[in-house]
C-alpha cells in the first residue's frame, strides 16, 4: 500500500526489496552516491533560481539532512568493511525522466520542482519496503527511521511549486511527471540499487 496522498503510480514490488537484500554491500555504495546527489541537487536549484527566494531555506535545510544521510550510510559501509567507491554513473531511472522535461523557463522551474518530489517520494517508499525485508535489526531500524525522515521531503518541492504556480498547473505537471516516472522504473536494468528495475 502506498502512504496516503504519496504522488507515485504503483508501489515498488517487493521482488526488488529481496534483490537488494541479497547485494547490500552494492546497494549500499548506490545509495551514499544518491544522497549526496541529492545534496548536490538541492544547492544546484539555488544556483539555478537565485531569484526564488522562497526555495532558498527549504534547500539550505534539505541539503544538509541529505548529507547527514550520506555520512549515516557512509559510516554503515565502514562498518561492514566495504571500501568506500565514489559513483557517479548517470542514473538511467533519473536521466529518463529530465530527458522528458519541458524546457520552456517557466515549465523547467515548475517540472524540475515535481520532478524532485518525485524521487524524494520514491526513496521514502522504497526505504520503507526495504526496512520490511532486512534481517538485521540495526539496519532495519536504520532504514526504518530514514524513511520516516525522508516521508516529507517530496511535500516540500510541491509545496513551493504551489507557490509559484497555480494548482491547476501544479497538477497538471504532477499527472504527467508521475506517468513519466513510473515508465522510467519500469525501462530501468533490473540491479541492487535505490531506482533499480523488478527482477521478473
Amino acid at each position: 500500500m502506498l502512504t496516503p496522498n504519496l504522488p507515485l503510480q504503483q508501489p515498488s514490488s517487493p521482488r526488488w526489496a529481496e534483490m537488494v537484500c541479497g547485494e547490500f554491500d552494492r546497494f549500499l555504495l548506490d545509495h551514499a552516491a544518491c544522497e549526496r546527489k541529492a545534496a548536490a541537487h538541492a544547492m544546484s536549484l539555488i544556483c539555478q533560481y537565485p531569484h526564488r527566494t522562497t526555495l532558498i531555506e527549504p534547500m539550505v535545510s534539505l541539503a544538509r539532512e541529505e548529507l547527514e544521510h550520506f555520512g549515516q550510510v557512509y559510516r554503515i559501509l565502514r562498518k561492514r568493511k566495504v571500501p568506500f567507491v565514489p559513483h557517479d554513473e548517470k542514473d538511467p531511472y533519473v536521466r529518463s525522466i529530465i530527458s522528458n522535461l519541458r524546457t520552456g523557463k517557466e515549465e523547467r522551474f515548475l517540472d524540475q520542482l515535481v520532478f524532485s518530489a518525485f524521487i524524494e517520494a520514491r526513496s521514502y517508499e522504497r526505504f520503507q519496503l526495504l526496512s520490511e525485508h532486512l534481517t538485521e535489526p540495526e539496519l532495519q531500524t536504520f532504514y526504518r527511521d530514514l524513511a520516516r525522515r525522508e516521508a516529507g521531503h517530496y511535500r516540500i518541492f510541491i509545496q513551493i511549486a504551489e507557490r509559484y504556480f497555480p494548482s491547476i498547473a501544479v497538477e497538471e505537471a504532477i499527472a504527467r511527471i508521475s506517468r513519466l516516472e513510473q515508465e522510467a522504473l519500469d525501462a530501468a536494468p533490473v540491479q541492487p540499487t535505490v531506482h533499480g528495475g523488478t527482477p521478473i
